[in-house]
């Protein structure tokens, strides 16, 4: 048996016996509750009694004293005594609530019957004294049948506390017998739990665990010293201590190997974790300067006997560009075509000067063929850039080892850079409108935020002009919707010619378009407009040989934070466009001021 098999059952039984220990010492804890509780009864009632005596002597003591003195005071206790006693139901009530049985009960009412018998022969005996009959009234309290009624009374109280102490004995002891026991019974549970929990640690640790564990601490201290000629011991016990020898066994065989493998290793963990760093560092680059740095860093350290340089492709003109260079100046050509070089051919590493004869690329200067090698950078099957490297020691091709490295390198270079491509790409759709070139409203929102913050750390203006081009519908459906792209291309060249640096324009949609131009008040714009007006008319786009009808546009202005602020600028500037070409088209509209001026024509 295992010895985790062995340990799971002591472990059940131990919660077992701990358990049934728990639920004897609760049965314990509450046979002593019902002791204290019929303890604290017992004086209850006691105190009950006691208090009726007590009363009764009162009562009895105030009408005698009445009967002999005549004095009214005795009478006034009297009746403040029947007034705090209560009726014969409360009393009883009482008992009953605190737990008194159908018996006691019983005992109690009989005194308590006994007693207002007596409370009426005391009021006999207090009328008569008032009227004068004192002879009476002390006959009454004093007479023989007085006292034999007072007498059976504190009979019926006693029987009542009899009843009561044979009660509360009884629950007493049997409560004290059934703790007692309990707890016994629970202290024998503890026992036996412990001597359980003793026996079976006993048991693994000095039968299963110990010696084993003493013929096998000797190997693993040998093999922890990397001592791996050590022979650990065979065990054929099936369990955890067999399993931990074959283990041994198996760390050993393994360190053997694992030696033979060192040497290699540290030679070259070095470099991968060169190769590892950068290219942690080239995934977090934010821009195509930022992977050059990183390459003209590590590049160096990863392959330190090689100079290089690093070749992207300029889309444009077709040829492929120095963007980076190290350990340098190469001997070869900056600026090439892709035809050029053979690696960017054949889609492969190229060393024109190994062992095997291969042909030479003509970027690279012929002293340094035997030297150079070229690595296509590529991503997704498409070549992005060439990394060109020449030894340095002037060894005609670099080892297994370090080839790799460099094939390793060029495919995190080339990866990062696409990466970088994919994401300018990703980004200019995302902000640029196709068409025109010009942006969209993709960050409108907050390009606008920008500017009005920037406008109010300034205590400049901000002009929102809308721009709409008149009849375009009608332009569309005489001259078709390739006429129609001309003409917003052409509006588009037209917006983009008059910008300065810090304006913005935007295609707003369809046929409207959004200028954002920071620092100029109303008559700037105003001159702004003046000169697109003029720029339009000199405009004459021509489709297929013919020229189009001349293209007007209607203007709503508003300038921040005069006429909006930053959340009703361009629907403030947008309602002045739709007054604009309301009004007649071809013109300028400004909004009215937020004092609530009117709209102005210009």
């Amino acid at each position: 048996m295992r010895i985790a098999t062995i340990t799971n059952w002591a472990y059940a039984a131990t919660v077992c016996l701990t358990l049934a220990a728990g639920v004897t010492m609760i049965l314990a804890s509450n046979a002593d509750r019902v002791e204290r509780d019929a303890v604290r009864q017992r004086g209850l009632f006691d105190e009950l009694a006691a208090e009726i005596e007590t009363d009764l002597s009162e009562q009895t003591d105030q009408a005698r004293l009445y009967a002999v003195s005549g004095d009214p005071s005795h009478e006034i206790v009297y009746n403040r005594t029947l007034e705090s006693i209560g009726p014969v139901e409360q009393r009883v009530r009482r008992l009953r609530d605190n737990g008194a049985n159908e018996q006691e009960l019983h005992a109690l009412k009989d005194a308590l019957i006994q007693a207002a018998s007596l409370e009426d022969e005391q009021r006999a005996a207090i009328t008569a004294t008032k009227t004068g009959d004192n002879e009476t009234a002390r006959k009454i309290v004093f007479g023989p049948e007085y006292e034999r009624e007072l007498e059976r009374t504190h009979f019926q109280l006693g029987r009542f506390r009899y009843l009561l102490d044979q009660r509360s004995d009884q629950a007493v002891d049997q409560a004290a017998v059934a703790s007692q026991r309990l707890r016994t019974f629970s202290e024998i549970m503890v026992g036996i739990t412990a001597a359980l929990f003793l026996f079976v640690l006993w048991f693994i640790l000095k039968r299963r665990i110990l010696k084993p564990v003493v013929s096998l601490s000797d190997v693993v201290n040998r093999l922890a010293e990397q001592d791996y000629e050590v022979e650990p011991p065979l065990f054929s016990q099936v369990d955890e201590i067999g399993d931990m020898a074959h283990a041994i066994r198996i760390f050993r065989e393994n360190g053997l190997e694992r030696q033979k493998l060192e040497k290699q290793r540290d030679a070259d963990w070095a470099v991968r974790e060169l190769l590892a760093r950068m290219a942690q560092r080239l995934q977090g680059c934010e821009s195509v300067n930022d992977l050059l740095d990183i390459v003209r860093l590590f590049v160096p350290k990863i392959a330190p006997e090689f100079a290089g340089r690093l070749h992207v492709l300029d889309m444009r003109r077709a040829v492929m560009v120095c963007a980076a260079e190290w350990q340098g100046p190469l001997k070869g050509e900056t600026s090439f075509v892709p035809d050029d070089c053979w690696a960017l051919r054949r889609g492969q590493v190229h060393i024109p000067g190994s062992k095997l004869t291969d042909v030479p690329c003509r970027h690279v200067a012929p002293e340094a063929v035997s030297a150079t090698i070229c690595v296509p950078l590529a991503a997704q099957g498409e070549t992005i850039g060439l990394l060109v490297l020449q030894n340095l020691t002037g060894a005609h091709e670099p080892d297994e080892a370090m080839l790799t490295y460099i094939e390793l390198m060029s495919e995190t270079i080339g990866l990062a850079l696409a990466n970088l491509n994919l994401r300018q790409e990703l980004r200019a759709k995302a902000l640029f409108d196709p068409l025109t070139g010009l942006r969209n409203r993709h960050d409108l929102d907050e390009t606008l935020a920008r500017l009005i913050a920037e406008a109010d750390a300034a205590g400049s203006t901000l002009c929102c002009m809308m721009l709409d081009i008149d009849h375009f519908k009608r332009l569309n459906d005489k001259f078709g919707h390739d006429t129609g792209d001309l003409v917003i291309r052409s509006v588009a060249g037209v917006l983009a010619g008059v910008l300065r640096d810090e304006d913005l324009v935007f295609r707003y949609g369809g046929e409207e378009f959004l200028m954002l131009l920071p620092g100029l008040d109303e008559a700037q714009a105003l001159e702004r407009v003046a000169l697109i007006q003029d720029r339009l008319a000199q405009m004459n786009p021509v489709d297929h040989g013919h020229s189009v009808e001349a293209v007007t546009l209607s203007i709503g202005l508003a300038i921040y934070p005069r006429q909006g602020n930053a959340r009703s600028l361009i629907p403030t500037a947008d309602a002045a466009l739709l007054r604009a070409k309301a009004t007649g088209r071809d013109r300028v509209v400004i909004a009215a001021d937020r004092q609530g001026e009117a709209f102005v024509d210009a």
